[in-house]
């Protein structure tokens, strides 16, 4: 080929970079995967550092789990996955949990979490929450796209879906609070008294968003307004009133007594203000009664719910693949988790810009997005390494979480064999449920934080309940191992794999022999080995 042509081939490829041909496509067809490692081993080329190996098949196995479905595996589920020769196995196991039904059961417990905290305000916010539950269970059941998802608990017109709204009953400043955190990831609490001091938000921008949320009215019982009966099966509707305004007395050192303030439209974050129709003259807003509620002449609520998931809102998508990312890996890009806006800014900017790029190209599916994440490099990083942060920021080794308190109760589970010795009818011993929510129930701030209470260790090591699903009974791992006719080394794997999801190391398949093996009634000593599994640390984290 001559110069001339060379140059003009060169010249046509450069073409069709710069217009979007072929090549560039095949530039922006890159999994999702591939991306997340592209962008980290920049960052570690960049930041000078030198990442950790890949886990262990073991370390994997448990990480995942508890990620996709909230549980550990069970003694066979670890035994099948470690003894597979499969170069596959990992991607295909993954591809499995995300059909599992136990998947939307964890997917419901980390929303109920992102969206209520562990004590929701208002009494009625923390009562069991079922119908809410199911609401959403049955969302991520059938991969409901997250945009429509979060549509529709804005909209609140789905049996089960209004709970979320009567947390902030007659308080709209702090749905805005909430919402802007939760679907925006801004932190916009401080605006609420002064203009905030650190971002471009002022306290017309907040009580502008508080103003969408002023005109609903929580109806319980059908449509009683809220409080005028208590019964044990309260059905919440949420009513939207055609008038009503917040209003704005300014900053916190200007306040002064019997100052009202003056009326403030609603406005869309960083947007504008809402186009309202005028209402009708001599309008009377209906009083709320019977067991329903007019609809509003206009619904301020509805423009809300479609700007919010809308193409033009800069937040929702950006937050939403933090959040994911977050759940996965330990820590948001933009750390807190809710804060897009924080004083240090995303570490990886590039990175937090695909995965909302791709989140939206892939119609909001938060399953689709989960499997690329657990297929990455990154997400299956060894965790022991030179890092002394638990959430590194660079991620050049996994993160260490601690179990939530629904991961540990559901993982002790597994571990026992507990379920598997259940008599039809049986419920969990005692009150363990409400025992584990006090003691390991915190924290889920999104920051990470973590410190090992006294608290929880002395339910650990003394819970009566903790002891009765030990105890050996038909089905469970104590009879499991005590009935068994292998050697005891044989035996104290299956141990290990039960509870750690690991093969014990030499020396402790060693000690735990010896242990066991050192009288002639091994009964006891088994369930105290359980015990011993259950109460290392390695079982309360995530490793």
């Amino acid at each position: 080929m001559s110069f001339c042509q060379s140059r003009c081939w060169q010249t046509v490829l450069a073409l069709l970079v710069a217009l979007g041909g072929p090549l560039a496509a095949r530039a922006e067809e890159r999994p999702l995967r591939q991306i997340v490692d592209d962008e980290i081993k920049a960052a570690w080329q960049r930041e000078k550092m030198t990442p950790v190996g890949r886990a262990s098949d073991a370390t994997f196995l448990r990480r995942v789990f508890l990620d996709l479905v909230g549980t550990i595996p069970t003694y066979e589920e670890a035994r099948q996955f470690l003894a597979d020769t499969d170069p596959k196995k990992r991607a295909k196991l993954i591809d499995r949990l995300l059909a599992d039904p136990r998947y939307a059961t964890h997917q419901t417990e980390v929303w109920d979490l992102v969206l209520f905290g562990r004590n929701p305000a208002g009494y009625d916010a923390t009562r069991k929450r079922d119908g809410f539950k199911k609401w959403l269970a049955d969302k991520f059941a059938k991969n409901e796209p997250y945009d429509r998802l979060a549509r529709e608990l804005l909209l609140a017109e789905q049996e089960g879906s209004e709970l979320f709204y009567v947390q902030f009953s007659y308080q709209p400043e702090e749905a805005a609070v909430a919402i802007s955190r939760i679907f925006l990831g801004t932190q916009l609490q401080c605006a609420r008294c002064h203009d905030h001091p650190f971002e471009s938000w002022t306290q017309r921008d907040f009580y502008g968003l508080a103003g969408f949320f002023v005109r609903l009215v929580v109806l319980d019982n059908g449509g009683m307004p809220r409080g005028t009966r208590d019964s044990g099966s309260r059905r919440f509707t949420i009513g939207e009133k055609s008038t009503g305004e917040v209003l704005f007395s300014g900053s916190a050192k200007e306040q002064k007594p019997g100052r009202k303030g003056d009326p403030v439209k609603p406005k869309f974050l960083g947007g504008a203000v809402l186009d309202e129709p005028a209402l009708p003259k001599g309008f009377k807003e209906p009083r709320p009664g019977g067991r329903s509620m007019p609809k509003p002449l206009f619904s301020r609520k509805a423009k809300l719910a479609e700007w919010v998931v809308s193409a033009d809102n800069p937040f929702f998508a950006r937050a939403a693949a933090n959040r994911v990312w977050a759940q996965l890996t330990g820590r948001g890009l933009a750390h807190p988790v809710d804060d897009l806006g924080g004083k240090e800014g995303p570490s990886h900017p590039e990175l937090l810009k695909a995965l909302a790029e791709q989140l939206v190209a892939h119609k909001f599916d938060l399953k689709w997005m989960l499997r690329e994440l657990a297929n990455s490099q990154t997400y299956q990083l060894a965790d022991a390494g030179p890092a002394k942060d638990a959430l590194p920021r660079w991620h050049e080794q996994a993160s260490v979480r601690p179990l939530s308190a629904e991961e540990l109760l559901a993982a002790i589970r597994v571990a026992t064999g507990y379920d598997a010795s259940r008599r039809p009818g049986e419920h969990l011993p005692g009150a363990i449920e409400a025992w584990v929510e006090r003691y390991f129930g915190e924290p889920n701030n999104g920051l990470g934080d973590f410190q090992g209470s006294l608290s929880e260790h002395l339910f650990l090591n003394n819970s009566g309940e903790i002891r009765t699903m030990i105890q050996r009974r038909k089905g469970n791992l104590a009879e499991a191992v005590l009935t068994s006719t292998e050697p005891w080394e044989k035996r104290v794997d299956r141990l290990f794999l039960s509870v750690l999801s690991r093969p014990p190391r030499p020396e402790e398949r060693k000690r735990f022999v010896a242990y066991l093996t050192s009288g002639p009634k091994p009964e006891a000593r088994v369930e105290e080995a359980i015990w011993v599994l259950l109460n290392c640390s390695e079982f309360r984290f995530n490793h």
